[in-house]
């Protein structure tokens, strides 16, 4: 029999009803999943920050208006209590080695991150996607998991086209030698960064996880994009069915200003789309991408993203059933105070009835 594992001593519980799900605190006789057995119960989880960029906590059910496809809603369910998580660490195999290496010395922190009631699973991905862990709650599982990733070698940065080090033959004068045509034309080899792929297989496996904790997709990558099967409007959709949120650590170039300014037109030509994971963000509800350079700067964003996924005030309704049309559905929420910025996802598709 495999040994049994138990709690530090004055390990915190969260804040929950005895059932175990958080405390509805407009009618406390009903938890969070009892209103779905007869109506299509909608769950808006929000984060609100002041202009600081810090948590705004104490808001009460009446601070805030939700409005779906333009209509105004009324509020059955809102907690402030934490959630327990569900997180997908989805890790970037694909960039530089100088900053796949330094991300390598973070792992700790992130591990650190999650509570003793949080799950996790892992996935890598570079040009094809890896399952590496399940879902698990056992933090050595992930320490070990991520400790082997740490053999693993990033690549050494954009191709070399030109000069000494290129792959032409010897020039003179810009010309190749023994020959009278003009220089040869090198391209660079097309190599694929298939994120849309790695947060896809995150957000199906995070679908079939349990309902009364709340689903995070957290991504650590340079950013690029290339080459995925899977389109952004098709992985949106999955995440949008299904509450699932995606949050972002960008580092190495993409956490650069000058990089950030070059992404501005959204495509460079030997490494793919570099503007995808502020769109799932924002869509999700995920917040603001936390754009990191430094090791420490890194370890603190991983301890912000669990806290605010964590922390997030829950809103629920139950909304009128819809006649024809799209079946996607926008969500407005709004707070009434002002300089408040509100992180919620911008809609939804409803599940399907169980036939």
């Amino acid at each position: 029999m495999p040994p049994v594992e138990t709690l530090p001593k004055g390990t915190p519980l969260p804040p929950q009803t005895p059932g175990g799900q958080p405390r509805n605190q407009i009618n406390p006789a009903e938890d969070l999943y009892k209103v779905t057995v007869t109506t299509n119960f909608v769950q808006v989880p929000v984060m609100v920050k002041d202009s600081q960029g810090r948590r705004v906590d104490g808001l009460l059910p009446k601070d805030f208006v939700v409005k779906e496809s333009g209509e105004v809603q009324k509020l059955t369910y809102f907690t402030s209590d934490p959630f327990l998580l569900s997180v997908a660490v989805v890790l970037d195999l694909g960039m530089t080695d100088v900053t796949l290496q330094q991300v390598n010395q973070t792992y700790s922190a992130l591990v650190g991150a999650f509570s003793p009631y949080d799950e996790f699973a892992l996935y890598t991905f570079s040009s094809t996607v890896t399952e590496v862990t399940d879902f698990t709650s056992r933090a050595p599982r992930l320490t070990s998991a991520l400790d082997q990733i740490k053999l693993v070698r990033g690549r050494n940065g954009p191709p070399v086209l030109g000069g000494p080090l290129g792959p032409q033959g010897p020039m003179v004068n810009g010309m190749p030698v023994g020959t009278s045509g003009p220089p040869p034309v090198i391209t660079p080899p097309v190599e694929s960064h298939v994120l849309n792929d790695a947060i896809l297989r995150a957000a199906i496996d995070l679908s079939k996880r349990d309902r009364g904790r709340r689903k995070v997709i957290l991504v650590i990558s340079d950013g690029r994009e290339r080459g995925s099967q899977a389109s952004f409007r098709q992985v949106l959709k999955v995440l949008q069915t299904h509450g699932i949120q995606v949050k972002a650590v960008v580092v190495g170039q993409g956490a650069l200003p000058v990089y950030k300014q070059v992404e501005k037109i959204h495509h460079l030509p030997w490494q793919g789309y570099s503007d995808i994971l502020p769109k799932y963000t924002n869509a999700t509800g995920g917040g603001s991408i936390l754009t990191e350079w430094t090791r420490n700067s890194i370890e603190d964003a991983y301890n912000e993203v669990t806290s605010d996924a964590r922390n997030q005030y829950t809103l629920g309704y139950s909304p009128k059933a819809v006649k024809g049309g799209s079946p996607y559905r926008s969500i407005e929420v709004l707070v009434d105070q002002k300089n408040l910025k509100i992180y919620a996802k911008e809609g939804y598709y409803p599940v399907p009835a169980a036939r």
